[in-house]
């Protein structure tokens, strides 16, 4: 690359593209539903249209679900891809309809996706935006994206204000609550906003507008990502492989997060903000795991999406089933409860169930941390909580009142270690209860060790055999062994006080310390 010479200027211009001198084809409202009824009834086999909601203009809103009829749903992923923000920001629509014309493709990446997951397409949300106004709001001027702001929430019973007033949210909420699905990506891209509409002219339809490309989150609100940013990374990597570059927001930036403590070094922190727009609403509802995508050309957009979905059709690296990473819902150093289930559709079941109850759930772990042995206790609402002491001895005097809990061994397990208190994580909510859990329950903790030898698993005091559905697995991930327990339903009713007791021998021998060199200690013995 070299730097031209001044009097080469002009002649340097000239030779840059003018992508602006072509046009691009805005598709229409009647190709639109056009397209969508024949792709309806060419793939009939693999693709149903539904109206999931209709516009204050009696404008259909589609809902575009992909799978392949032969494999069983119960052991599916769920995806939903949206395009919330069209209107203006068309390549997201139209990097969706790309999408929806690969999955329906005889590509393999395509039939194991089918194969594997249920994947529902809401390409125009808006449809007064996307076919009247390239504004961001329905006729109304609410933006779906945003919901209008966080006002139009009430968050403890986790529904929006005035839904018969906004249909487009309506109609998007509806297809969450039906799919609770596991992963819910958003697509954004180049957009018409900045023109005032006296201004668009033929500039709504010339080649070349772009912008820069993100990948997992939103510029005005850092909470709208993937929680694991490995996820993140998996979708920039695809594209980065099609040839199309992603910005990483404050990893780029080299900037840290804002946070109310630190307004006075606003200046140095990231621009985002934290912040709840529509597509969060599954996170919150169903432990969904949200992303957007910003998008300049749509072969980017879908490259991403299919870096996305890849996840969906396998094993993460640190699970035992294929599937997004979505099943933790509580932590507690390192210790998490988990969805149970041997499908799909149970896990869901399950997490949803889970994910609705952690206020709940109050967390323990014997303390502090020893090598060759973890004590993870969970109770389910105000009464377990309440049979939950940090002092060892105290606890075990409880579990000496309860018949069905082997105290014994409990006793044996903790008195054999150095331990000296129970560590507790209270629950955000202590008001009485809601009962056992009915889907039941899992719980994941990690041994720091490759190949441990698991001496002694049991929850409650009483042995577990290995079994994916009534008893403990064990597999190495991410440097750990994880140890998942599993609790069928008949035994999460049965109690809701939890106590998991590991016992293991390592597989290599660490020990820790420092001694100062020889000459050191033989300076300090002389002179003594």
């Amino acid at each position: 690359m070299t730097l031209a010479a001044a009097d080469d200027y002009s002649a340097n211009l000239a030779k840059m593209p003018r992508p602006w001198t072509n046009r691009i084809h805005h598709i229409t409202e009647p190709e639109y539903e056009t397209t969508l009824k024949y792709w309806a009834k060419k793939h009939d086999d693999i693709l149903k249209l539904e109206t999931a909601g209709t516009t204050k203009q009696a404008k259909p809103i589609h809902a575009i679900t992909i799978t392949d009829p032969t494999a069983d749903d119960a052991d599916k992923q769920t995806c939903l891809v949206t395009a919330l923000h069209g209107g203006p920001e068309r390549t997201g629509t139209t990097t969706s309809m790309h999408a929806i014309e690969w999955l329906l493709s005889d590509d393999p990446l395509a039939r194991e996706t089918r194969r594997r997951q249920i994947v529902v397409f809401m390409p125009i949300n808006n449809p007064y935006a996307y076919f009247v106004t390239d504004r961001f709001g329905n006729s109304d001027g609410i933006d779906p994206y945003t919901g209008g702001g966080p006002q139009n929430w009430d968050f403890k019973s986790m529904t929006y204000k005035n839904l018969d007033e906004n249909p487009e949210v309506k109609a998007f909420l509806s297809v969450v609550d039906r799919l609770q699905p596991e992963v819910h990506i958003d697509l954004h891209g180049t957009g018409l906003q900045e023109y005032r509409p006296d201004q668009l002219g033929d500039r709504s339809r010339y080649q070349g507008q772009t912008m820069f490309e993100v990948t997992g989150s939103a510029y005005s609100n850092y909470a709208l990502r993937p929680w694991d940013w490995r996820v993140t990374e998996a979708m920039i990597a695809a594209g980065e492989k099609a040839g199309y570059p992603s910005d990483r927001f404050e990893a780029d930036a080299q900037r840290a997060y804002w946070g109310p403590a630190m307004n006075s070094l606003t200046q140095f922190t990231w621009r985002g903000r934290p912040n709840f727009y529509t597509a969060q609403y599954a996170y919150a509802k169903y432990h969904t795991m949200v992303a957007a995508l910003e998008i300049g050309w749509e072969q980017s957009g879908l490259a991403r999406l299919k870096g996305l979905l890849t996840i969906g059709n396998e094993r993460w690296q640190n699970e035992i089933n294929p599937g997004y990473p979505v099943n933790r819902v509580r932590s507690f150093i390192g210790n998490y409860v988990t969805a149970y289930g041997d499908t799909a559709a149970e896990r869901r079941a399950s997490r949803i169930e889970l994910w609705n109850r952690q206020p709940e759930f109050t967390q323990a772990v014997l303390y502090p941390q020893t090598d060759g042995r973890a004590l993870y206790i969970v109770g389910v609402g105000k009464s377990a909580a309440e049979q939950i002491a940090g002092d060892p001895n105290a606890f075990i005097g409880l579990l000496k009142q309860r018949p069905e809990f082997n105290a014994n061994a409990i006793e044996a397990f903790i008195k054999a270690g150095p331990e000296i208190k129970i560590a507790i994580d209270k629950a955000f909510s202590r008001e009485g209860d809601s009962g056992p859990v009915q889907k039941g329950i899992g719980f994941r903790l990690r041994l720091p060790y490759q190949k441990p030898d698991l001496l002694d698993v049991r929850v409650n005091g009483h042995l577990l055999p290995r079994s994916a559905t009534d008893g403990y697995q064990a597999w190495p991930g991410n440097g750990f062994t994880q140890l998942q327990i599993n609790l069928p339903p008949a035994k999460s009713k049965a109690n809701t006080l939890f106590v998991v007791s590991v016992a293991y021998r390592p597989d290599v021998q660490r020990s820790y310390g420092w001694n100062p060199p020889a000459e050191v200690l033989r300076r300090l013995k002389a002179g003594k």
